[in-house]
């Protein structure tokens, strides 16, 4: 989010990098200068002689619907068939210690959502992911979603399929090449399979995990969600079931999912998208704080506000208070939150 607004203030991303040490300075922040341009040529080459490309966000070709979150990657990495992400997905999702009824459910699911023309997006786990995959590819194509680099597979069961995924299919990474999979990447990595997806499909989900983490994020984004009842005496299904009784279409097969999926999200939160051109003399440099800033933290507590509710309080253009905010953000007064919320720094 903060690169966002770093491009809405500066424009250009080379001026935000001429910014970058400025700005570390104002907040005692060591800097860390950009990879050397070789460095960059080099993993890019990588990429591409692993058979992939970059997908930068902004730019054509970006998944549309991966656009509408408020932190969407900035790049990703994929091997295979990009233009996949631009189809309409369903994720199929649940536990990795999932039952055999439960994989043989996921696996049909994703057949049959397969075979009615949708592209099945998962995370490549053990479990309810694998089958899903699998299920898929009776059929045609599926996205996978992996928490390291393009190049290290996860779990190390899963090197074939994804292999054959990369083929047929798409491979998905944010993070670089070499990253290894560890606990932190896989939140970040339910993001972007519940961002990629109109809906998200959930078998077998204990309570607390990282299944029910991909479905509330895909509520957050307006996306519908889905859940197979399971039996209650299954501690694998006690989340999958509270996804129903908190509101989710109950599922037992395809039809089920495509009466309900919908063309585009229910709620599309708009898409802020600089421009690139010279920055408008209206707004002040980045070393100093501007009027409005001072105005907008008078009106910012710890409860937290909506940007749109800002510009109608303070009466100044939406440009100028996404300029102040990202001078507030950068001087650790205010933080940002899901939703194009503001709150003050410190106070929640």
């Amino acid at each position: 989010m903060t690169f966002r607004r770093l491009l809405e203030r500066c424009r250009t991303a080379e001026a935000a990098l001429e910014a970058l040490p400025a700005l570390s300075a104002r907040r005692a922040m060591p800097f860390r200068p950009p990879a050397a341009a070789a460095v960059v040529a080099r993993e890019m080459e990588e990429v591409d002689g692993m058979g992939g490309r970059f997908l930068f966000w902004g730019e054509e070709g970006y998944p549309p619907l991966l656009a509408l979150l408020d932190d969407p990657p900035i790049a990703l990495a994929v091997i295979g068939d990009a233009g996949l992400l631009l189809a309409r997905q369903a994720a199929v999702v649940g536990a990795r210690n999932a039952s055999t009824l439960g994989r043989r459910l996921a696996g049909e699911l994703a057949e049959s959502l397969a075979a009615a023309g949708l592209v099945v997006t998962s995370g490549l786990a053990r479990g309810i992911d694998g089958a899903a995959h699998l299920g898929a590819l009776r059929i045609g194509p599926t996205v996978a979603v992996i928490p390291g680099g393009l190049d290290r597979a996860y779990p190390p069961e899963h090197t074939e399929l994804q292999s054959v995924i990369a083929e047929r299919g798409a491979v998905v990474a944010e993070a670089p090449l070499g990253t290894a999979p560890i606990a932190r990447h896989f939140p970040r990595r339910n993001r972007i399979i519940a961002g990629l997806s109109l809906g998200v499909v959930v078998v077998e989900a204990a309570l607390r995990s990282g299944t029910l983490m991909t479905a509330n994020l895909a509520l957050e984004a307006g996306r519908e969600v889905f859940a197979v009842p399971g039996s209650p005496l299954d501690p694998r299904c006690a989340g999958s079931n509270d996804l129903l009784r908190q509101g989710a279409h109950l599922t037992e097969r395809a039809a089920d999912v495509l009466e309900h999926l919908p063309t585009a999200p229910r709620v599309a939160p708009p898409v802020r998208r600089a421009a690139p051109g010279p920055m408008p003399a209206a707004l002040a440099p980045l070393g100093t704080l501007p009027q409005a800033a001072d105005q907008l933290l008078d009106l910012i507590g710890s409860s937290p506000v909506t940007v749109d509710e800002l510009v109608r309080a303070c009466h100044l253009s939406s440009a100028a208070v996404q300029a102040a905010l990202l001078e507030l953000e950068l001087d650790g007064r205010v933080e940002t939150l899901p939703g194009n919320r503001v709150v003050r720094s410190g106070l929640r």
